[in-house]
């Protein structure tokens, strides 16, 4: 993990901001934890020993009622998450369908619904300028 990603991904998850993690550390507490504890972390991470926190469990309301279960990382696994997902992204994103919507960036539930509607509108023009699929 080069210097420049990490340094770029504890940006983003200080940005981000979110509830603290199952270890009670919030994202304004990170940077100086690392601090301190940079060493022994980064020794664990290249050595494959690191091993990510649980994920505290937390009930929010669902907007039609009732509650939903919502996972809340650690803010160390954050980084470490953040930081793999910049290296990866561009090695695997490339590779993904165009009609992949779930998880990338760029992308969302509008752009998939978008996309689809394009799609069966294009359809039904076409089958209606060919004259397939009317009936009699």
């Amino acid at each position: 993990m080069a210097r420049e990603n990490l340094v770029l991904a504890l940006r983003r998850v200080e940005q981000n901001a979110g509830a603290a993690g199952i270890d009670g550390m919030s994202t304004k507490e990170l940077r100086p934890w690392l601090k301190d504890h940079w060493p022994q972390l980064r020794s664990q991470l290249d050595a494959g020993t690191y091993r990510p926190q649980p994920v505290r469990r937390v009930m929010i309301p669902k907007p039609s009622g009732g509650q939903r279960m919502l996972g809340v990382p650690a803010a160390v696994d954050r980084l470490i998450c953040q930081a793999l997902l910049q290296v990866l992204t561009p090695v695997f994103d490339p590779h993904f369908h165009p009609w992949s919507f779930g998880y990338r960036p760029g992308r969302s539930q509008r752009h998939a619904s978008s996309s689809l509607l394009r799609g069966a509108s294009r359809s039904i023009s076409t089958r209606s300028s060919t004259g397939s699929g009317t009936t009699p």
